[in-house]
């Protein structure tokens, strides 16, 4: 167990993922020996990645479909998160800006679905991942933040679609149970999961449905020709017909998708299990809490009666550099651990029991984008979640699903498959860049918790920001 003055010792897997796999050695798959041969190679065995595969094998039982998994399935992001489940409502300014009116209130309500299934998919098959439908408040923890809300329920409202009511601050400090926020609205169609278990309940799901799934075995390198597509890992190789890559942040590494990618951590603590001291805040069970800052912080309960509280916009990305080990380190422990004491003073006495981070692929128009990588048209990827994976992951395999089955149907010519607009400087302009405009993130903010007002350099610094989790 950690204490607040042990906060740099993190643990070898996010908690969620411990939970997950138990006290048990790894349940792993085998890895990949020889040659090998399935009609669709899926590299990333997270949560996108093993959504394809389902929706493959529920489409067209008859493939073959081959997951490659570097470490285990659930060992990125997919593990990693905060377990919120949440839909593209929030994003709906955003997703106007990509496409139609209508197809952005197709997307978002699908989106909405997708949670909805989440659910009655583990369900079915008997994943216990703790899905807990109670929605989703987004709050204001200073003043600044009060109205934040309010350009998107006005444009919501323009395309006839009211998902968000806005609350009194009586209201949501009674459905928080926090005195530190000041008002906010709330969202019915999100739900809180157990990360960890949900992607290896998919990965279950998956293995049970046909799919083959090989852990520890990265790819090395692929070829694609007229012909197919070979994929080259350690001592053995896979050949196939299509081939999808879902790594998540780790696309970073490919410049075409580099340039519009930007890779950021996203650090998160969990307390030890309290479940009295965690019910007498009132805090409705399962409720996911969001506040308004573009430094996002988001927290929720779990049922076993632990307090999870994540902060975003944390280590930057420097080119297609990933190292697993460096991005699974929390690397503001001290500013995470005083945010949430300052936001549920009444837990002081709970003690922190773990901490980890993760790298988020926030997309240079915060939206999720997928295609061809290269002039293949074998090679199909989609990244860029932005920080709201669980849920749309759901859509992104149904999209990468059409899209390797070669299919001509609402997915495959989704308006998120597409390039995104805006290009990124590059390196090292870019992370020189990042740097600066996170300071300057973190001193405004600082004041205004304060309710202090920030210096008009740290205002313009601030805008040239391109990253959101709403809005």
């Amino acid at each position: 167990m950690l204490n607040d003055s042990k906060f740099e010792s993190h643990s070898p897997r996010p908690l969620w993922m411990q939970l997950a796999l138990g006290e048990t050695i790894e349940d792993e798959t085998p890895g990949l020996d020889g040659d090998h041969v399935v009609d669709v190679c899926i590299v990333g065995g997270g949560l996108t990645g093993l959504w394809t595969a389902l929706h493959i094998a529920q489409r067209e039982p008859s493939i073959r479909v081959g997951v490659l998994e570097a470490d285990v399935c659930g060992s990125g992001a997919s593990g990693a998160n905060g377990g919120f489940a949440m839909t593209w409502w929030p994003k709906f300014a955003t997703l106007k800006k990509l496409m139609s009116t209508d197809d952005a209130v197709r997307l978002a309500t699908a989106s909405q679905d997708a949670v909805a299934q989440t659910g009655l998919f583990c369900a079915a098959h008997g994943i216990a991942a703790d899905f807990m439908p109670s929605g989703w408040l987004w709050v204001a923890t200073n003043s600044s933040q009060l109205g934040s809300w309010d350009d998107t329920i006005s444009t919501l409202a323009t395309a006839g679609a009211s998902p968000f009511r806005t609350l009194t601050r009586e209201e949501v400090v009674a459905m928080s149970g926090s005195e530190r926020h000041l008002g906010g609205v709330f969202e019915a169609g999100v739900a809180t999961v157990q990360p960890g278990a949900l992607v290896r309940g998919l990965r279950a799901a998956a293995l049970a449905a046909g799919v083959s799934i090989w852990e520890k075995t990265p790819m090395l390198r692929y070829e694609a020709t007229a012909k197919g597509v070979t994929v080259r890992v350690p001592g053995a190789t896979l050949h196939a017909s299509q081939l999808v890559l879902a790594t998540n942040a780790w696309l970073a590494r490919y410049p075409e998708i580099r340039r519009h990618l930007l890779v950021l951590g996203s650090d998160v603590l969990a307390t030890a299990p309290a479940p009295e001291e965690l019910a007498s805040t009132g805090w409705i069970p399962g409720l996911a809490i969001s506040d308004s800052r573009r430094l996002v912080q988001y927290y929720r309960p779990t049922n076993d009666g632990r307090v999870v509280f994540g902060k975003g916009g944390g280590r930057i990305g420097y080119g297609a550099h990933m190292n697993r080990s460096t991005w699974s380190t929390p690397l503001r422990g001290p500013e995470l651990i005083d945010q949430f004491r300052r936001t549920y003073p009444r837990l002081d006495a709970v003690p922190i029991d773990s901490t980890w981070s993760g790298a988020v692929d926030y997309s240079s128009d915060s939206m999720p984008f997928f295609g061809r990588l290269g002039d293949s048209p074998r090679v199909h990827y989609g990244v860029g979640f932005s920080g709201n994976g669980v849920g749309p992951s759901y859509l992104g395999g149904k999209i990468l699903a059409s899209l390797a089955l070669e299919g001509d149907d609402e997915w495959a010519t989704s308006p998120m498959v597409r390039t995104p607009g805006t290009t990124l400087p590059p390196e090292p302009f870019r992370a020189i860049g990042g740097w600066v405009v996170r300071a300057a993130m973190r001193d405004k903010e600082a004041a205004e918790d304060q309710e202090d007002n920030p210096s008009d350099v740290v205002r313009r610094l601030t805008r040239l920001d391109p990253t959101s989790f709403v809005g």
